[in-house]
C-alpha cells in the first residue's frame, strides 16, 4: 500500500474536481513545495472533527476516504503564503494514519477504482442538461476557465463526471457528500443527485 501525505479540509474533493487553496501553515507549505519539486500528489480528506488550522491540544478526526490532488498551478504572492490550483485524481481509502510531530498527517492507503466511463442514462439526461446549462451561464458571465468551479473538458455524456460535479456544487452536508464519494456505481450516484435536484426544484428551473 502506498504512503501519502494528507491535507485535511472542511470540504470534499471529487475526481476531476477543482480545488483552490491558500497555504500558509509551515506543515503544508513544506508539503506543497515537496509535491511541486517532485511532481507528487497529496491526499485531500474531510475533517470530521477538529480545525483546518492546528490548535494545541485539539485532536483531529479524519474521514477514511479521500481523493488525491495534483497541483496544476501555483504562486507565492508573499513570503510564507502560497496559492495553489489543484485537480482531483484518484479516490483512496485510508488503512492507517498517523500525525507527525510537526502536525502533518501521513497515511497508508489503498487506491480505489476509477469510475467506469458509463454514458448518462436517458432517465437522468435532465441532470446532465441542467449542468450544461449552468456551464453556459458561467461562460455568458465571461468567467475565465481558470476561475470556473468546473475544469474542462466538460464530459457531459459521462454519468460519473456529471454526478461528481453536482456533488461539488450542491450544498449538501459533508456526511452526505462523503457517502456519494464512497459510492462505486456512477449511475447510482447520478440517480441520488437527480433526487436532490428534483426535491429542490432545480431540474424544473433548468428546463423552464
Amino acid at each position: 500500500m502506498p504512503a501519502i501525505s494528507l491535507f485535511p479540509l472542511n470540504t470534499i474533493l471529487f475526481p476531476d474536481g477543482r480545488l483552490f487553496l491558500q497555504v500558509f501553515e509551515v506543515r503544508y507549505l513544506d508539503l506543497v513545495k515537496k509535491c511541486i519539486a517532485n511532481g507528487e500528489e497529496f491526499g485531500v480528506v474531510t475533517l470530521l472533527q477538529g480545525s483546518e488550522l492546528r490548535i494545541p491540544d485539539r485532536s483531529e478526526t479524519l474521514s477514511n476516504v479521500g481523493t488525491m490532488a495534483r497541483i496544476l498551478d501555483w504562486s507565492s504572492p508573499q513570503t510564507g503564503l502560497m496559492q495553489i490550483s489543484c485537480i482531483g485524481t484518484n479516490r483512496f481509502e485510508i488503512k492507517s494514519a498517523e500525525q507527525l510531530k510537526h502536525g502533518l498527517w501521513v497515511a497508508e492507503v489503498e487506491m480505489l477504482a476509477d469510475d467506469m466511463a458509463v454514458p448518462v442514462p436517458f432517465e437522468q439526461q435532465d441532470v446532465a442538461n441542467a449542468l450544461g446549462a449552468l456551464i453556459r451561464s458561467f461562460q455568458k458571465k465571461q468567467i475565465s476557465t481558470a476561475r470556473m468551479p468546473l475544469a474542462p473538458p466538460y464530459r457531459l455524456e459521462e454519468a460519473g463526471w456529471v454526478s461528481n460535479r453536482w456533488c461539488e456544487l450542491l450544498r449538501l452536508d459533508l456526511q452526505e457528500k462523503q457517502r456519494l464519494l464512497r459510492q462505486d456505481n456512477p449511475v447510482l450516484r447520478l440517480e441520488l443527485i437527480q433526487d436532490v435536484l428534483s426535491e429542490n426544484g432545480l431540474l424544473d428551473a433548468a428546463g423552464s
